[in-house]
């Protein structure tokens, strides 16, 4: 190891500053084949990851090993309190177990209890995953879980059968039925995702100054992390949602499809898995991890937090304040 330059292995091996760069790190640690590490290789990982953080990995390990432990412990453990994550719950199980809901869903739309029974699965996924991906250190109790459940639960499916029931009763085109899950899914998102992490944007997110010293709490910065985040999961199955109907539209009648009607979840769900594969690392990519807030709008909207700033800089405030925008 000691012919090799050593990296940096908190940090992303791609520049973050670009989306392609971006891009390549979300890719990097939320490949769907991931999911099927087993534990053991997992907290072997986090235990070469950590030696070598500390300059104390053991002697002859290569680059290779260095990237692959990252690899691992970065698509399973939890960035902030370093547990292992609920396999369900990482990114790296946003395709395979994205593809299965969303094409059931795409698949089962056409009567109101389907479309209830589909809603709930996908609503127990998310909240799962937005769970799993939570901030450590603003953490809920079991009845805020509970309502951000209840709440995401009853605005999917009040969504998805208000839209089913207007398109039934005044729209000439079938198509259009096909779409009832992304409404009812963006919607959703809407509602889970902020009050999943409802505790961040009550108590504050700790900010750093740019080389990282934390300097105060901001609530403006959830208020921001979150809106990018669900507006990140919408991109991720936009694609799926909206392109494989149109294109389940014009393929069900060919005679070959005609042929093999129970097949047709299975070609949905193979469409939707390649639309996840990309999307879920273009979804993550969109903004920057780490996030950025102007402390003149910390100046503006909120002054006690301002003055604590202040008082931690000696009077000499950063322009940026950064936090972890979450996923």
């Amino acid at each position: 190891m000691s012919t090799e330059k050593r990296i940096d292995i908190t940090q992303p091996l791609w520049d973050q500053s670009t989306f392609v760069g971006r891009f390549r790190h979300f890719a990097f640690i939320s490949n769907p084949l991931l999911t099927f590490v087993p534990d053991k290789k997992l907290y072997e990982a986090k235990d070469l990851y950590m030696k070598y953080k500390a300059g104390q990995e053991p002697a002859g390990t290569t680059m290779a090993e260095v990237v692959r432990a990252k690899q691992l412990y970065e698509s399973a453990f939890h960035p902030d309190s370093g547990e292992l994550q609920n396999v369900f719950g990482r990114m790296s199980f946003q395709m395979p177990g994205g593809c299965l809901v969303t094409g059931a869903m795409l698949q089962w739309y056409r009567t109101a209890t389907a479309v209830v029974f589909w809603q709930w699965v996908n609503q127990s996924f998310n909240a799962l995953v937005n769970y799993t991906n939570r901030n450590a250190n603003a953490p809920l109790g079991a009845g805020q879980m509970g309502v951000a459940y209840v709440s995401a639960m009853t605005a999917a499916m009040s969504t998805a059968l208000t839209f089913k029931f207007v398109i039934q009763k005044r729209a000439t085109s079938p198509i259009l039925a096909r779409f009832v899950p992304f409404v009812a899914v963006a919607a959703a998102n809407w509602v889970n995702i902020p009050l999943m992490r409802q505790n961040e944007i009550l108590l504050g997110l700790d900010v750093t100054d740019e080389n990282g010293k934390v300097i105060g709490k901001s609530q403006l910065a959830p208020i921001k992390g979150i809106s990018q985040v669900v507006t990140s999961r919408i991109v991720m199955c936009a694609p799926g949602m909206l392109l494989l109907p149109v294109i389940m539209e014009k393929i069900e009648p060919k005679p070959w499809m005609q042929r093999i009607k129970r097949g047709h979840i299975l070609v949905q769900t193979a469409i939707v898995g390649m639309f996840l594969t990309f999307m879920v690392p273009t979804g993550c990519a969109l903004f920057p991890q780490r996030c950025k807030l102007s402390i003149d709008s910390i100046k503006r909207f909120e002054k006690d937090k301002y003055e604590e700033i202040l008082k931690n800089t000696d009077g000499k405030p950063p322009q940026y304040v950064y936090f972890n925008k979450g996923l």
